[in-house]
């Protein structure tokens, strides 16, 4: 006996979750709607409550049921994925959205602006059903990422809308969990306030949307290089570098192998690079590397922050970490601190996820750990201070 999507029953040993994330998939492709379906239920913590063709049925249904995260296609009929994020999240401001895109310059760009609307996050679509049917990795990534935004629409539903029910968050995959503990902030060393060579900024889901929040701060007063690492893949990271350029108003690009740091130019890490700062005749320089990914990802936070200490000697470091998922930041962060350099974290209120900016407050190693708005305010105050 099977389902409308040609599913048999699943007799496995784990027991489905009696709360599990709530599902919306949007798609016009019936076909892909339940390819996305099968990978999502082949976890017993993730329902899929309903699928359908195009933004206008997604805003409808979504009236009717009650969702935590939406798949959503981009190009569609009667309405594309980007018209229908302000409507779904008019009707549910929970609601986290992730956007299926294509690795396209194309669908790029329209992701990059699908997030600037409000969408939490995307994934890399298979350009054919063999792929997505086929495609281990690809399931395991929209798994994982259904099931820490199923979480965090939870924690922000209740905050927000009493009606929402606070649910019980479904098991989070162990690569992405975090230690939960009292945020202390770490005193300020001797001597600072000190003004920064260089700033440093780590990001994940949710990170383009904090990132053109914190560098629209930019323009203005602030004349050190900046060095962004983002996860995203290649291709994207070209278009967001460009995107920043024209809505922040500063000299952002993707960072070139061998190419010299200078002052107030901002460094977005390729995609599938780390990027890092080495000395060349005694220049700063970019070093790209395919060295083995850190913490599942590459580009990753960790081996930029490793570099930066080396080059910069540590004291005039100001690092920041910004909504994402999993601890990626954590350990390069430590290194910044630990040589006398000033890290500041996201608050949880205001991050999407609160993963990578959670482990570095929860550490104790921050000077302070601020709502988005604040943080680059607080960037450009403290690097445009008197040396």
């Amino acid at each position: 006996m099977s389902d409308s999507f040609g599913r048999t029953p699943s007799t496995a040993a784990r027991p489905a979750n009696p709360d599990p994330v709530r599902v919306m998939v949007v798609d016009d492709s019936a076909v892909i709607r339940g390819l996305l379906t099968r990978a999502l239920e082949g976890d017993p913590d993730i329902r899929v409550v309903t699928s359908v063709g195009d933004g206008q049925m997604a805003v409808n249904a979504l009236q009717r049921n009650s969702i935590d995260v939406i798949v959503l296609d981009i190009e569609m009929p009667v309405m594309d994925g980007l018209t229908a994020i302000p409507k779904l999240l008019a009707v549910a401001p929970q609601v986290k959205i992730i956007m299926a895109s294509t690795l396209t310059l194309r669908g790029a760009d329209i992701s990059i602006r699908c997030l600037s609307a409000g969408a939490a996050d995307y994934i890399p679509k298979p350009t054919s059903t063999r792929e997505i049917g086929g495609a281990e990795d690809f399931k395991r990534e929209l798994v994982s990422k259904v099931k820490v935004l199923g979480a965090a629409a939870r924690r922000a539903g209740s905050r927000s809308r009493g009606e929402i029910r606070p649910l019980t968050p479904a098991p989070v995959p162990a690569a992405f969990k975090r230690e939960q503990g009292p945020v202390t902030l770490r005193p300020a060393p001797a001597g600072l306030p000190v003004k920064p060579d260089i700033i440093a900024i780590g990001s994940s889901t949710g990170g383009p949307q904090a990132l053109f929040e914190v560098l629209s701060h930019m323009k203005d007063g602030v004349t050190q290089p900046i060095l962004i690492t983002q996860h995203m893949p290649a291709t994207f990271t070209t278009i967001l570098a460009e995107h920043i350029s024209r809505q922040c108003g500063i000299d952002a690009r993707e960072a070139k192998d061998g190419e010299p740091i200078v002052s107030g130019r901002c460094y977005i890490a390729p995609g599938d690079f780390h990027m890092l700062v080495t000395q060349r005749a005694g220049t700063n320089t970019v070093q790209l590397t395919k060295d083995p990914p850190e913490n599942f990802c590459r580009p990753a936070v960790d081996p930029m922050m490793r570099s930066i200490v080396r080059a910069y000697g540590g004291r005039k470091i100001l690092a920041c970490i910004l909504t994402g998922m999993g601890q990626d930041g954590l350990k390069g962060c430590t290194d910044v601190v630990n040589a006398g350099g000033t890290l500041i974290a996201q608050d949880e209120a205001s991050s999407v996820v609160w993963g990578m900016p959670g482990a570095v407050a929860n550490a104790g190693i921050c000077s302070a750990v601020l709502p988005l708005k604040e943080i680059g305010p607080y960037i450009r105050k403290f690097a445009s201070r008197a040396a």
